[in-house]
Parts: structure tokens; sequence; C-alpha cells
């Protein structure tokens, strides 16, 4: 038995760069831009997505994506200096899409007939609801609610959270990549191929360029193979679902977008504000605040760290409060969340240093004014980044999994909590996505839209549903007898911020700004 034990690790051993270790600048400045390339497939999405449904042209789309991304580049480096300080990258989030989707509906916005006229007064509307659903955010963060919850969290509760935050997204994998299976496929074997085969592959003496950059190599040379075929007339005849998924020129984008353009707040005008849209607004901050809570965990792994105290990670959901407070003020159509595939870009490159993720922060604020330039690497299509999304989102997965090793895994009850949380959260949101028509009405359906919203949201979130299941059994079933076997006695020591001296190290403020917020 010795010689196949593997005993539990609290830190990862096999990454080249922690947190506060940085590579030498010109990887670092490669790295961040191979950052902002992979956060561009959500940042061009949503708007692509929600944009046309609101009454919007190609031209709103284009301007929509640059808003995003320049609030996205404000909200990373925020949360990089003053929040949770790990290198996660912060943007626009699917969560939202089902209470936007209500307000889109809105027989009052419906009524308008001019397209152009009904987006903007959706836009205001969806800025309204965003603007008052961050203050919750905002109130648990700062108030350490959060923090307290947190305290319900253990190993065994958290494995499966995390874990569901990789496997929720698996629509955003093949069944996407399979639209374009030509372009997808290719990129999904260049990837593993790069990253795992040719890893120890070293061109250059000092840098494992395969491993450390196989987004750029990748995703270069798939383009231009994409390229190549829309310019050849391969899709020429195909369906349009075909040529809007592989065609590189089907967006507008780069047509449609200015050559400058500086985002501002109420650019769209002063916020609407109703009772019923910031309502149905707050299930998919709820929704958000678990899902980033997950993406944190894996993060702090990733980067060689310790999970975050409850105190750091009640900072952590104040802060992008005040990031979704930034959404409703700029209008960016959506709210905020810490991206899933940035988190597992740390473990593919294996480095985790947080000056990579400032640094990609700037890219995207520098980008989003100069909107061309910025619209031209938008212009990848999206069976690339699902390709990507694939490795990535398996990857996170894997790390939430990895937190069983300080769990007893040999005892039916948590065998139990684990199984059924796994199997619950993805089979209980499949569940209600199948019930999601064109018309966007879920499987709630009453008289109360906010109400239907509210609810088709929360149970649409594999990561909620995985945590309301996980949490509440481990924290019900032989609760007393179980603190070994449910990992709490390596957790514990991480729940407060001086409980661990490597705590300090990670994730005291910049700028001695621990000294007038002292931790608590």
């Amino acid at each position: 038995m010795a010689e196949i034990s593997h005993p539990p690790m609290e830190q990862l051993q096999d990454l080249e760069y922690c947190i506060d270790s940085n590579p030498p600048w010109p990887e670092t400045v490669l790295l961040a831009f191979q950052n902002y390339i992979l956060m561009l497939g959500s940042s061009a999405f949503i708007p692509a997505l929600l944009v046309p449904a609101m009454g919007g042209t190609d031209g709103d789309k284009a301007r929509v994506m640059q808003t995003l991304l320049f609030v996205a580049g404000i909200k990373t480096l925020v949360q990089a200096l003053f929040g949770t300080r790990l290198p996660a990258v912060v943007g626009g989030s699917f969560a939202y899409v089902v209470p936007i989707a209500y307000i889109i509906n809105d027989s009052s916005l419906q009524k308008i007939s001019n397209d152009h006229e009904r987006f903007i007064h959706t836009m205001r509307a969806v800025q309204g609801a965003l603007i008052v659903a961050s203050s919750i955010q905002i109130i648990l963060g700062y108030s350490q609610v959060w923090g307290l919850f947190s305290r319900f969290f253990s190993p065994l509760g958290m494995a499966p959270v995390v874990g569901l935050v990789g496997l929720g997204m698996f629509q955003r994998g093949f069944p996407q990549l399979g639209n374009c299976i030509e372009i997808g496929l290719p990129m999904l074997l260049l990837v593993i191929g790069l990253t795992q085969y040719l890893k120890h592959v070293r061109p250059f003496k000092d840098v494992p360029i395969f491993e450390r950059f196989p987004i750029l190599i990748c995703v270069t040379f798939v383009w231009i193979y994409a390229i190549i075929l829309t310019a050849s007339g391969a899709y020429r005849h195909k369906p349009s679902l075909t040529q809007h998924s592989c065609r590189t020129d089907k967006a507008n984008l780069i047509s449609t977008a200015p050559w400058f353009k500086f985002p501002y707040p109420l650019q769209w005008g002063p916020p609407t504000f109703s009772v019923g849209h910031s309502f149905a607004m707050m299930s998919a901050v709820l929704v958000s605040m678990v899902e980033s809570t997950g993406a944190y965990m894996a993060a702090s792994r990733l980067a060689i760290a310790t999970p975050p105290p409850a105190y750091v990670l009640s900072r952590g959901i104040g802060w992008q409060g005040i990031g979704v407070l930034l959404d409703g003020l700029f209008g960016t159509g959506t709210g905020s969340t810490v991206l899933v595939e940035n988190v597992g870009l740390l473990g593919l490159t294996r480095v985790g240093s947080r000056r990579v993720v400032q640094i990609s922060a700037g890219f995207m604020i520098f980008f989003s004014i100069l909107g061309k330039f910025g619209a031209v690497f938008a212009s990848i299509p999206v069976p690339i980044y699902a390709a990507l999304h694939c490795v990535l989102f398996g990857l996170v997965a894997a790390v939430g999994l990895s937190f069983l090793q300080f769990t007893n895994m040999n005892s039916m009850r948590n065998l139990m909590i684990t199984g059924l949380s796994l199997f619950l959260g993805i089979s209980i949101p499949q569940f209600f996505v199948n019930y999601w028509d064109a018309r966007h009405h879920g499987l709630v359906h009453t008289n109360a839209g906010w109400f239907d919203a509210f609810l088709n949201t929360v149970f649409m979130s594999p990561a909620t549903v995985g945590l309301i299941i996980a949490v509440f059994m481990d924290n019900t079933v032989e609760v007393e007898s179980s603190k070994k076997d449910r990992g709490m006695p390596w957790w514990v020591k991480f729940r407060t911020f001086r409980g661990d001296n490597r705590n300090e190290e990670f994730y005291t403020l910049p700028f001695n700004l621990n000294r007038f917020f002292p931790p608590t």
C-alpha cells in the first residue's frame, strides 16, 4: 500500500509560478495577452445573444461588446488589487441571461415598434435592474454575511460545487464545437497535443512555449485555417447555423465597430427602475456569487495559494458587487462573474501569477477603446473557443474534485453526499433547461414573471443546485461524528485570516492598506 499511496497536499507542487511570483516580463506580457484572447469568447458571445433580442443592430452589438470589455478590465484590475487578490478574470456572466430575457419580453417594452428605440429602453431597464440588484452583493460582501455563511463550507461540500462550476458548462463545450466540427476538432486535438505530448519540447532553450502559450499558438493556426475556408467559399451554400459558427466574417463586428470609442457611464441614457425587474435580477446576483466562490476556490489552488479565508472571500464578493454596479452604470448588458475558462488557464500554463492577470486587464481596457482592433480578435469563430472550453472547464472540474483528498472517501456518508450533489447538480438544471423555449418561458411559469425568472435562474445553475444539496446535507447528516471525515481539521485553519501564516503573504492588501482595513 505504501507504494501506491499519495498523501494529501495542501498546495499543488508542479506549477511553475505561484500567485506572488512572476515570469520574465516578455513572458508575462504574452501570457496576459493570452488571457485577453481567451476571455473574448464570453465577451463576444453574450452581446451576440442578447443585443439582437433587444432590437439592437450590429453596431449596437459592437458597442456593447466594447463596453463589456472595458468594464471587465476595470473589474479584473480592482479584484486583483483590492478584492480576493487571486489571479481571476472578472467578465460577463451567462447567469444573467434568464432575468435579462424576462426584461426583454416585458410587454411594455415589446410594444415599442421602433427597434432602436426598443433597444435603448430595454438597455436602460437592464441597467436599472443591475444597479438595484448589485446592492445585495455589496451588502452580503462588506457586511461579512457571505463570510459567515462560508463557515458551513468544508472540503466535502466544496468539492462538488467547484466541480460543477466546470462540469456545469458542458453545453459550451462539445455541443458548440460540433456546430463546426472541421474547425473545432482540429483545435481540440492541437491543444491537447501541445500541452500534454509536446510540453517538454523547447525550441527556445529556456521557455516551454508549447505549454506556456498553447492558446496563442493554436488559435493563430486554426483561425488562419478558418479564414482560408471562409475565403475559398467552403460555406457559401451551407445552412445558416453552419455559416454563423464557421465563417470568420459573419458577426459583422469589424465593419460596424468604431475606430475609437471611450465607454462612459450612462451612455445609453438614464436607467429605468422596476421592482419586478430588480427582483428577477437578484437571482442572477446570488447565482454569480455561488459560481464565483467556486471559481475563487479553484483559482487559489491553481495559484498555489491557501483557500481564501472568510474575510477575503467576503471582500472579493463585495468588490464583485461594485463590479455589477459598474455594469449597470456603463450598460454592459449583463452582470459579472469570475470567468471559469481563465481559471483553468492557470493550470494549463502552470502560471498562477497575479501580475499576468493585472496586465491582461490593461489589454481589455486598451482594445475596448480601439474598437476595430478589438473586433478583429472578437471575430474568432465560437467553435475555436468551444474546443478550449472542453479542456479548461474539465480542468477546473478536476481541481474541484481534488478537494476530496482531504476527506474520507471510504465513508458511505461522504460517497452519498458527493454523488448525489454531483448528479443532481447536473440533472436538475438540465431538466429546467429542457423547458426553456424560444419565448423564454421556463419550467416555472406563473403570472408573476419576476418569480418565474428568479426560480428558473437559480435552478438552471449547476453550481448553485450543487451547493444547496452538498452544503445542506454535509451540515445535517451525522455532523458531529463526521468532522474528520468531512476534512474539517484541515479546512478550519483557513477560515480566519490569521489562521495560517501564509494567508498574510497571499491576501494582504497592497500599499499597506491593511492598516486602514484590518482583517476581521
